[in-house]
């Protein structure tokens, strides 16, 4: 009667009007400025169409999951039961495991700096955990977070789930023929590859690891420029964390639970959930990372049970029980081991039409040019459905859209899978994005692209408002040289500028006497002083200037990329009377 129960509840209840609910209480508390009830018109249009995520790399590969849905009423934020002390219904499910509590609150805090726009509450990665692990089967983990036992999904061999080849050589899942989701969060090798995070600080990137899994599911969920207040992206994220609208619903359901109200309880003893969208079967778990055996000979009733919903769900209809009725057995589909995958057949990948020329941005400014990839069968046919990772390789801080550097995109109907749009960073020079297949060991498509300064074409003297500078010989100079840069009339921030003490306004090269600069470090004198940069106003002030026992008239130069040039003349004099001025005078020598 209670899996009857569940499953009416979760057609019944969890619907969408559970889904608005949790969105608009959820947004409402943590969006910066929101209000219910805006919040709520967005979630009721976002819940009755939800749309999955876009890159067709979804984090579990659509495995089975734990459908029990909260108690209907309130959890206790505090109960705090005393030694013994039965914990009424409710209260008992609102308790987290205190390491796996913790590392919900790490990876939302870690994600509030890192992504601050993309607004996640720790309570969506709570019933994320929930559903995937039963929050890593009560608590499981040892102090550093890490699970006491592997926890495996489903053999992802086509026979009533996905079929996923093995794209990890069995690192991860120990199976060397077909993935497996693994750990906590429930990631799929393939995805682990580019998702992975190393949460603790101990230097690996472990999906058994609670800390590890949580910030990676952050960031997974954190993808591109979404905003997690938002009900259709919310509902984007979820969705494609596993594509299945009872899964979305059943999520929102333990998210809007949580926010509610939750507490912390020692390791391994939280609450175990006991019913999954597979109909019972089990979840491996193995001792060893020997391959594990397949779920479906797993005897019902075991104690490690979990996994995901198949990647299809069927709708409700009258005798398939799902109208509180025992379930109609599905046949096991069992796929054709001779019968190629898509990507089986693809021979190679080419260029989908990006050009070089395409691949070139300014420091901080988006890249215009879309890096495309055709998979393609040895004929030159185009494959579908095929996933195809893009990398980003080299010195720059370039990142896909959203901040990784890893992206896996589905290919379309004509073979091709487009890339996130590239971002490029503050830091300048050349870098490589590679296109590969996954789960193939195909020679990959490389894209050079190329980070360039940011420039300004004009830099213009603002020293005091024209005050002459003043120094004698041996002195320092009263003011500081000021100036501002503009890129086509607008503000150049962050601009690179080098000033030179120059011998005259033909000879560029550096002085050899006359004012200088001091070394921060050393204190000894400097003529050349190359790593400044302008601020977000485009205005720069140099370091002070000081004299030696030289007098006569001396230039300064500052120039920036882009073409900027601004030539600042010094003059020293034993009066007192000596200035600085902008001027291109080239009738100024140095020492005269």
């Amino acid at each position: 009667m209670a899996a009857h129960f569940g499953r009416r509840l979760r057609k019944g209840a969890a619907t969408t009007a559970v889904a608005a609910a949790a969105v608009a209480a959820l947004s409402a508390s943590q969006a910066p400025g929101a209000t219910g009830d805006d919040h709520g018109r967005q979630a009721t249009a976002g819940a009755s169409a939800p749309v999955p995520d876009p890159t067709g790399d979804d984090a579990t590969g659509n495995s089975p999951y734990y459908t029990d849905l909260p108690p209907l009423n309130s959890p206790n934020p505090s109960p705090s039961p005393s030694a013994g002390t039965p914990v009424a219904q409710g209260a008992a499910e609102a308790g987290i495991p205190a390491t796996v509590l913790d590392a919900y609150k790490k990876a939302e805090a870690e994600l509030r700096a890192s992504k601050p726009g993309c607004n996640l509450p720790w309570q969506l990665l709570a019933a994320i955990g929930k559903v995937e692990s039963g929050q890593a089967r009560g608590g499981e983990v040892d102090a550093s977070g890490t699970t006491l036992r592997p926890i495996l999904g489903p053999v992802l061999d086509g026979n009533g789930f996905a079929l996923i080849k093995d794209t990890d050589h069995g690192a991860y899942d120990g199976n060397a023929q077909y993935d497996q989701a693994v750990g906590p969060m429930q990631f799929i090798p393939s995805t682990w590859a580019w998702a992975g995070r190393d949460g603790n600080g101990d230097g690996k990137k472990d999906p058994n690891n609670i800390y590890d899994a949580a910030l990676a599911a952050g960031h997974y969920l954190c993808r591109g420029d979404r905003d997690l207040s938002q009900a259709a992206d919310l509902h984007g994220a979820i969705l494609g964390y596993n594509n299945s609208q009872d899964y979305l619903n059943t999520v929102l359901s333990w998210m809007e639970y949580y926010s509610k109200g939750t507490y912390s309880v020692p390791d391994g003893t939280g609450a175990a959930p006991g019913h999954r969208s597979d109909d019972g079967t089990p979840r491996t778990t193995p001792s060893t990372p020997a391959e594990p055996a397949n779920p479906h000979q797993s005897k019902p009733g075991s104690k490690d049970q979990g996994g995901r919903p198949s990647p299809s769900p069927t709708p409700s209809k009258p005798g398939d029980g799902q109208d509180g009725g025992d379930p109609a057995p599905r046949p096991p589909r069992t796929p054709d081991p001779t019968t190629p995958t898509p990507t089986d057949t693809v021979d190679h990948l080419e260029n989908a039409g990006t050009a070089t020329a395409e691949l070139t941005a300014t420091a901080g400014d988006a890249f215009t040019g879309t890096i495309s990839t055709r998979a393609e069968t040895k004929a030159g046919a185009a494959v579908a459905r095929v996933r195809i990772r893009f990398t980003i390789s080299g010195d720059t801080d370039a990142t896909f859209t959203g901040g990784e550097d890893v992206a896996t995109v589905a290919t379309d109907s004509k073979g091709v899978a487009k890339a996130p749009a590239l971002q490029a960073g503050e830091k300048t020079g050349d870098f490589k994005v590679t296109a590969t297949v996954v789960g193939r060991s195909l020679k990959g498509v490389d894209y050079q692209a190329t980070v360039t300064e940011r420039p300004a074409d004009t830099l213009t003297a603002t020293t005091n408002g024209g005050t002459p500078l003043t120094c004698t010989p041996g002195g320092e100079f009263a003011d500081q040289v000021q100036l501002k840069a503009t890129y086509k009339g607008a503000v150049a921030d962050k601009v690179a500028a080098t000033a030179t003490l120059i011998k005259s306004a033909t000879d560029a090269t550096e002085n050899d006497k006359g004012p200088y600069f001091k070394d921060a470090t050393t204190g000894k004198a400097v003529r050349t002083l190359t790593g400044l940069k302008t601020d977000a106003k485009g205005l720069l002030t140099l370091p002070k200037l000081y004299a030696d026992d030289t007098t006569g008239t001396f230039l300064l130069r500052v120039t920036t990329p882009g073409g900027g040039t601004l030539t600042v003349q010094l003059r020293v004099a034993a009066d007192g009377t000596a200035t600085a001025s902008p001027s291109p005078s080239p009738s100024a020598s140095a020492g005269s």
